[in-house]
């Protein structure tokens, strides 16, 4: 497959190009800093400059057709130290640019990697910030769902940790709070990508004692 990934120098992104370069997948990693690249390049992804945050659709379509995507994966974010509006800029505004794109350049897969509690409507009373968060990323989430053009997928994971994985994970519907490693989720989103009829689901997943890829191929339908 060729895949593009928004947010290519991001800590998931990175793990997904090294795991889809070693199957012979060929990635391309979207980032908005020049410095970046050869962290990209170390992963095993071909490193692309484009900002989503001042792109426009055109822009986002050459990059796709560029690259003769077969999908696209949303894995960027405007990052823990920034602000509510980078959050709508970013988390919100730049996964609904993806799927502008995608869908101009004919591209249909669009894995979305999203966050559990992310609702359009949160009434989370806690930091403003978290709360401007989890708003973002379910109102992309739920204008991706919206597409009939697209054959997306919207994965929530738990908290996310940086401790090794451990190839097993819980998915489901709703599993209920919990953590998991980003080898492990970025290995969910690996699976997705290769495995049909996984498509249309908005899953949650946690750290649990499924091997990863029978996991996602309970999934199919």
């Amino acid at each position: 497959m060729r895949i593009v990934i928004a947010g290519g120098h991001g800590q998931i992104a990175l793990r997904l190009s090294r795991l889809l370069s070693e199957r012979g997948d060929h990635v391309v990693g979207l980032i908005r800093q020049p410095e970046h690249a050869d962290e990209v390049r170390a992963a095993g992804a071909e490193p692309v400059v484009l900002d989503l945050e001042s792109a426009s659709v055109d822009d986002v379509a050459r990059a796709i057709e560029g690259a003769q995507a077969d999908a696209v994966v949303f894995a960027a974010g405007a990052g823990s130290g920034s602000g509510s509006e980078r959050k709508e800029t970013m988390d919100r505004a730049g996964a609904v640019l993806l799927a502008d794109g995608a869908e101009e350049a004919g591209v249909r897969r669009y894995v979305m990697l999203s966050s559990m509690g992310a609702d359009a409507h949160s009434r989370f009373d806690g930091d403003p910030v978290l709360r401007a968060y989890l708003r973002a990323k379910g109102a992309a989430d739920d204008d991706i769902r919206a597409r009939t053009d697209l054959d997306w997928t919207v994965l929530r994971p738990g908290t996310l940790r940086n401790e090794p994985g451990t190839g097993k994970v819980r998915i489901d519907r709703s599993t209920g709070g919990g953590f998991i490693p980003r080898d492990d989720a970025a290995a969910v989103i690996a699976e997705l990508l290769a495995t049909p009829g996984t498509s249309r689901q908005t899953i949650e997943v946690i750290a649990g004692d499924v091997p990863v890829p029978e996991a996602v191929a309970a999934l199919a339908h």
